[in-house]
């Protein structure tokens, strides 16, 4: 039935797509990379009027405004939180993980909007204050993602996937500048996945508004950032009974009983995000920066108009940040005999059922002063700066509100020189005082272009000692029961080298680990601390090789192994691999089709502790998957972009009528899907 859906859908969305590319009249024309600073400058020549178009500025005294040539096409470029360098929009259909919130190396425990880990070893390398939950990381909106847009016309992009069991996603950007120096851009993002088990519905809301304004003079400019993230999702523990998906009566895996949650009959319904059982972590933040430079103005003059420039040379810079976080899990209809069951402990009968949370306020202030050496190369500078952040804890344990504060140094130096040969980026921080003192973080990158036919080589290393995680502290509700005392701060230490080769296609990356006093979970409520050193290789490749005019055929592969015997298990081969037909058709058709497989090698894979948040180390239950196997058809008429995919294909088992029932196991008790369905549009319009 589904494969008959997933041929109709192809075809409809073929006849729509089409349709849109004739009737489309406005084109969208995108900068290059070797235009973009000198795209950034240019825009200083245009006005825009109340739509936001863009106007050429008429230097004479006439009572008219000529519209420039380019008026009904659109630039636009964006940049990240925090750096320098400028990018275009990716347009590209080949790989849905483009556009898909969750990265490839993810798995979640059978639904979408569920804890997510990663198949490779992902320790969290950041210093500091941290509450210590970061299952649901993958799906946030951060300030490290955000983009800062310049556009010369409102430009919005519309996403909206469709899966199985009424899965679906929906994503809003909207970004404009309101004048050439002034701009600002709305994203919203909601997931719902009902799931195909009982308390299995998963349901992410994520907003973002960010603006960027630069003084006329270009001596002050300001980055606004509001986030807000809500993660609620239904925790089940797993099946009580995965022999149970051999033998069901209905066919339908919603009729089996699960470890957590209320037994009997559910619902599923994709607008309902009610958490009876499981975890609702809420996040948000207010962030506001702002410099002011002192260096050399100068100006050029050409065709009667005059260009303003200013050069830096040192700079004044305040950065203040408000957040505010909730992290709790619930219980409303404990069942404390599967707790003691499953989870080796007990809880008491209580009518109000089982409720813990901690909640979080921070304000952080940092102070910074710039140098730039080269005024003719913005993107060389020296930074150094101080922080102090404020933190307010309340604990489900005593509800008495908790004080702490940090007291930090930090410094960066980079320099992309204006050969673009050389790109250097080295920054620290050092906290002095306070709830974390003693903590540190070290950074060191340097990026050497070796020439057009040669590529590139990126080397570098990375230091972090970093406190204990809050959760590991006795004043959260979410302090292990074994009662973990007396752990020291972890040091993991980094050491990566990356080579590209854009002309041949071919990417190899290495990365290496020393890790001591590594923190880890055992059981689902105990916490331990491995003192003795460790080492975790990961080594990688990619490429895409040309097999025929419209056959392509790419590939990564990814090798991981660890000595010393440590907690960590990581599947030692890990491969990604696409077949795919592609090319530009019939002008403006640009298709990808083929067959994507996914495979591991068998391990001990990590198990989950719902209360906990945490995933935990198991050296008795092995995952043995088939390669995941998924077939898909992506294509893109001008600004029309769709994605189908029929995934889980390999659950197909001959001895059971075809029926797609032989399913993969990501932890134990925690099962995939059999066949999934997806269908996705991602639309782009210029206003």
């Amino acid at each position: 039935m589904q494969l008959k859906i997933w041929y109709r859908l192809m075809g409809l969305c073929l006849l729509l797509a089409i349709t849109e590319g004739k009737l489309m009249a406005q084109t969208s024309r995108t900068i290059n990379a070797n235009s973009l600073n000198r795209s950034s400058t240019n825009t200083d020549q245009y006005s825009f009027d109340s739509q936001g178009r863009a106007v050429k500025k008429d230097t004479k005294n006439d009572s008219l405004q000529h519209r420039d040539k380019y008026a009904d096409s659109i630039t636009i470029y964006y940049r990240y939180y925090d750096s320098t360098r400028n990018r275009i929009l990716d347009s590209s259909v080949s790989d849905f993980y483009n556009r898909y919130p969750l990265a490839v190396n993810y798995h979640t425990l059978g639904n979408y909007g569920g804890a997510a880990q990663s198949y490779f070893f992902n320790p969290v390398l950041k210093a500091g204050w941290d509450p210590g939950l970061h299952q649901y990381d993958p799906y946030k909106f951060t300030h490290e993602n955000t983009k800062f847009y310049s556009t010369t016309r409102p430009y919005t992009e519309l996403t909206y996937l469709l899966g199985s069991k009424a899965e679906q996603l929906i994503n809003i950007l909207l970004t404009q500048n309101k004048k050439s120096n002034f701009n600002y851009s709305f994203e919203y993002r909601f997931s719902s996945a009902p799931g195909y088990l009982k308390t299995q519905n998963n349901s992410h809301n994520n907003f973002r508004i960010t603006m960027h304004y630069q003084g006329r003079g270009k001596q002050y400019e300001s980055f606004f950032v509001f986030l807000s993230n809500k993660a609620a999702a239904s925790e089940n523990g797993g099946l009580q009974d995965p022999k149970g998906l051999e033998t069901l009566a209905l066919n339908d895996p919603y009729e089996l009983e699960t470890r957590l949650g209320t037994a009997g009959a559910a619902s599923r319904n994709p607008f309902n995000t009610t958490v009876n059982t499981g975890n609702t972590y809420k996040e948000s933040s207010f962030l506001y920066r702002h410099h002011y430079d002192l260096g050399k103005k100068d100006s050029t003059v050409t065709d009667s108009m005059t260009y303003y420039i200013f050069y830096p040379r040192f700079r004044i810079e305040h950065t203040f940040k408000y957040a505010s976080n909730q992290y709790s899990f619930s219980d409303n209809a404990v069942d404390t005999a599967n707790y003691r069951k499953y989870m080796g402990v007990s809880f008491a009968n209580s009518t109000n059922g089982l409720s813990f949370a901690d909640k979080w306020k921070e304000i952080n202030n940092e102070f910074a002063l710039y140098s730039f050496p080269d005024k003719n190369n913005q993107s060389q500078f020296l930074k150094l700066g101080v922080a102090l952040q404020n933190l307010t804890g309340v604990f489900d344990t005593n509800a008495i509100s908790h004080s702490f504060y940090n007291l930090s140094a930090l410094g960066e130096y980079r320099n992309r020189t204006r050969n673009q040969k050389w790109d250097l980026e080295a920054n620290g921080q050092l906290w002095i005082n306070g709830l974390n003192a003693g903590d540190y973080s070290a950074f060191v990158s340097m990026k050497r272009e070796l020439g057009r036919n040669v590529g590139y080589l990126n080397l570098g290393f990375q230091n972090v000692n970093r406190s204990p995680t809050f959760n590991l502290n006795d004043l959260s509700s979410y302090y292990p029961l074994n009662n973990p005392t007396g752990f020291n701060k972890e040091n993991y230490l980094r050491f990566f080298a990356h080579y590209g080769n854009p002309k041949i296609g071919w990417n190899l990356h290495g990365e290496y680990f020393a890790v001591s006093n590594y923190i880890y979970y055992d059981d689902f409520f105990a916490a331990k601390q491995e003192a003795t050193l460790f080492n975790v290789l990961h080594l990688s490749a990619d490429k895409k090789f040309k097999l025929a005019r419209h056959w392509n055929w790419y590939t990564e592969i990814h090798v991981q192994q660890t000595t010393g015997g440590p907690p960590v298990n990581i599947p030692f081969f890990y491969t990604r691999n696409r077949i795919a037909f592609e090319g530009n058709f019939f002008t403006n058709l640009f298709i990808s089709t083929g067959i994507e497989i996914k495979y591991h090698s068998a391990y001990k894979a990590d198990n989950y502790s719902p209360l906990m948040g945490q995933f935990f180390y198991q050296n008795s239950y092995t995952v043995n998957n088939r390669p995941e196997v998924a077939a898909y058809l992506n294509f893109r008429i001008k600004s029309f972009k769709s994605f189908i995919r029929l995934e889980n294909l390999n659950t197909i088992n001959p001895s059971n009528g075809f029926a797609f029932d032989k399913r993969n196991f990501f932890a134990e008790n925690y099962a995939a899907s059999g066949l999934w369905l997806r269908f996705g549009v991602w639309w782009n319009f210029v206003n």
